[in-house]
C-alpha cells in the first residue's frame, strides 16, 4: 500500500494533515499536564496539607518521568512503530491522569504523575518522529517540527486557564480531566490515515534503557529531594554517586555496543552539545518561570488560580505566536539569530521582573512576561531542528531524540530546581521578615512552623504578618529569575560561538546505515489504518 504522506512537493496531504494533528495534540497535552499541576499546587497543599517540599514533587515527578523515560520510548517506537507507540502513550498518560482525578494522597497523586509522565514519554519522541517521517523536505520539516513544537506553548497556556475554571467549581483533581479528554482526542486522530513508521534493523539496547534512566532519574531525585532535605542528605548523595556511576558506565557501554540507544559520539559535533544545552535552558526557564509566578501570585499577592492563569497565558500565548513562525525566521536567517535573540531576550526580561514585588500591578509587568515567552519562542522549537542539522543526516532520529531528552530533563530540573529555591528561601527568609516586622515571637514560630510544615496559616493575623509572606516570597522569586537570566545569557553567547547557522539540503546524504541511527526521515513504512 502506498504511504500516502509520501508527496514529493511536501504539501498537506490526508495522511500528513492527520499526522500533524495527532502530534500537535500529543505535544499540547504533554505540556498541559505540567502546568495544570502547577497551577494546582495551592489547591493540593490546602486540600492534602503537604510541607512546600513534599509539594515540589506534584509537577516534578510527572516531569521526571518524561525525562527518564524519554529516550528509551524513542527506542521503543523504532523498533515497535511509531505510531503505535504514540497511541499507547496517549492511553497511559490518560490512565495516570485519572489515577490523579480521583487521588486523596499524595504518594497516589505522585503515582499517577508518574504514570501519566510515562505517558509523555511515549507521545514526545514518537510524535516528533512521525512528523520528521511526513515530510521529508529539510525546510517544509523544520516549519512542520515549529509547529509542532509551537503546540506545546498551548497546551501550557491551556493549563492554567482549564485549571483556573475548575478549581473555582469543582475538587482539585478535576483540573486533570482535560487531559483526558485531550490524549483521547490524540488516540483518534491516529486513526485517520496516520502511517505506521519503523526503524528497519533497528535493535533494543536494555543496558542503554536501564542505565541512561537510571542515570537521569538519580539526578533529578537528588535535585528534588535536596531542595528540601539538603544536598548533604544522606539519600541525596546516595542519589549522586549512583547518577555518576551510571553516566560512566552508559558511556562505556554505548561506545561498544552495534546499536547504542544513544551515540555519545553525537556530543563530539559542538553544535548538537550546544544546541542539546541551550533546549534545556529554555524549558528549564520556561517551566521554571511558571512555578515561581505560581507561587508569587497565588502566596505573595493572594490571588486564586483563574486569576494567575490569566496572568501565565501571557507568557504562553507570546511563546505560540512567535513560535508559530519560526520556522519561517530560520528559513531566511540560519538558527543562529533566533537562537541567540531569544534567550538574550529572555534574560533581559527575566531581570525585567526582578522589579515585581508583593505591590505590583500586573499592568507593570506583563510586557516582561510576553517578552520572555516570545524569547523561548524564538529558541524551543528551532532547537529541536537545529540539533537535527547539526549531525550527519543518517543520525537525525537519534538527534530529534536526545534533544527531546535535554528539553525535558531541562523541564524537570525548572520546576524541581527553581521551586526547591523558592520554597528553601521562603523558609529561611520568612523568620527574620517577621522579626524585622515586630511580630510577636510567639507568632513568628507559629507562622514558620505552618509554613515549614505545610500546613494552613490559621489565626488572625495583621498587615506586618502578610507582608512578611509577601517579601519572603518575593526574594525567593527573584532569586530563581536570577538564575534564569544568568543561564539564558550564558545560552546566547554559547550559541554565537558554536551553533551550526544552517540545515543539510538534501544533497550528498550518506546513506543510513542500520540499527538505532537509522534516519527517521527516509524510512517511513507503508502501512496504516
Amino acid at each position: 500500500m502506498t504511504d500516502r504522506t509520501a508527496h514529493p512537493s511536501g504539501g498537506l496531504t490526508r495522511g500528513r494533515t492527520f499526522t500533524v494533528l495527532a502530534t500537535c495534540v500529543g505535544a499540547m497535552v504533554t505540556f498541559l499536564q505540567i502546568t495544570a499541576s502547577v497551577s494546582s499546587l495551592g489547591a493540593v497543599q490546602a486540600a492534602l496539607q503537604v510541607s512546600p517540599a513534599a509539594l515540589v514533587w506534584v509537577p516534578s515527578a510527572y516531569t521526571l518521568a518524561v525525562a527518564a523515560l524519554v529516550l528509551s520510548s524513542g527506542t521503543l517506537g523504532s523498533l515497535f512503530g511509531r505510531r503505535r507507540m504514540f497511541r499507547v502513550g496517549t492511553l497511559v498518560l490518560a490512565s495516570g491522569a485519572a489515577l490523579v482525578v480521583f487521588a486523596n494522597s499524595l504518594p497516589i497523586l505522585v503515582v499517577g504523575q508518574l504514570v501519566a509522565g510515562a505517558g509523555g514519554a511515549l507521545i514526545l519522541p514518537n510524535g516528533l518522529a512521525l512528523v520528521a517521517a511526513a515530510f521529508p523536505d529539510p525546510h517544509r520539516r523544520t516549519e512542520m517540527i515549529t509547529l509542532w513544537a509551537a503546540s506545546s506553548g498551548i497546551g501550557l497556556a491551556v493549563g492554567p486557564i482549564s485549571a483556573g475554571v475548575l478549581l473555582d467549581h469543582v475538587e482539585w483533581g478535576y483540573a486533570f480531566v482535560p487531559a483526558i479528554m485531550l490524549s483521547a482526542i490524540a488516540f483518534g486522530l491516529t486513526f485517520g490515515g496516520v502511517p505506521e513508521s519503523l526503524q528497519p534493523g533497528a535493535r533494543l539496547d536494555p543496558g542503554g534503557l536501564v542505565l541512561g534512566t537510571t542515570a537521569i532519574a538519580a539526578v533529578v531525585y537528588g535535585l528534588i529531594e535536596g531542595g528540601g532535605s539538603g544536598y548533604l542528605d544522606g539519600r541525596v548523595v546516595a542519589a549522586w554517586v549512583i547518577a555518576a556511576v551510571a553516566v560512566v558506565v552508559f558511556v562505556i557501554v554505548e561506545l561498544r555496543v552495534d546499536s547504542p540507544m544513544l551515540d555519545v559520539r553525537l556530543f563530539t559535533s559542538p553544535s548538537f552539545a550546544t544546541i542539546s544545552v541551550i533546549a534545556a535552558i529554555a524549558l528549564f526557564g520556561f517551566t521554571g518561570l511558571a512555578v515561581l509566578q505560581v507561587f508569587f501570585y497565588e502566596r505573595a499577592q493572594s490571588l486564586d488560580a483563574l486569576a494567575t492563569g490569566w496572568r501565565l497565558v501571557v507568557v504562553f500565548v507570546a511563546y505560540v505566536v512567535v513560535a508559530a513562525v519560526a520556522g519561517r525566521i530560520v528559513r531566511r536567517t540560519g538558527f543562529v539569530l533566533p537562537l541567540a535573540s531569544g534567550l538574550l531576550l529572555g534574560a533581559i526580561a527575566a531581570v525585567g521582573l526582578l522589579t515585581q514585588n508583593s505591590s505590583t500591578g500586573f499592568g507593570m509587568v506583563w510586557f516582561w512576561f510576553a517578552l520572555f515567552g516570545a524569547g523561548v519562542g524564538l529558541v524551543a522549537a528551532p532547537s529541536t531542528a537545529a540539533a537535527m542539522v547539526s549531525v550527519d543526516p543518517a543520525r537525525t532520529g537519534m538527534a530529534s531524540g536526545a534533544v527531546n531528552a535535554a528539553r525535558q530533563l531541562g523541564s524537570v530540573l525548572g520546576t524541581s530546581t527553581l521551586g526547591a529555591v523558592l520554597t528553601t528561601t521562603v523558609i529561611h527568609r520568612l523568620p527574620s521578615e517577621l522579626e524585622a516586622r515586630g511580630v510577636p515571637e510567639d507568632t513568628r514560630v507559629s507562622v514558620a512552623t505552618a509554613m515549614r510544615e505545610g500546613r494552613p496559616i490559621s489565626g488572625s493575623f495583621d498587615g506586618d504578618v502578610v507582608d512578611a509572606l509577601g517579601s519572603a516570597y518575593t526574594a525567593g522569586v527573584h532569586t530563581g529569575l536570577t538564575v534564569i537570566a544568568a543561564l539564558f545569557a550564558a545560552g546566547a553567547v554559547a550559541t554565537v560561538l558554536f551553533v551550526r547557522n544552517r540545515p543539510h539540503t538534501g544533497v550528498d546524504r550518506p546513506t543510513a546505515p542500520t540499527g538505532a541511527a537509522a534516519d527517521v526521515s527516509t524510512v517511513p513504512t507503508a502501512r496504516q489504518e
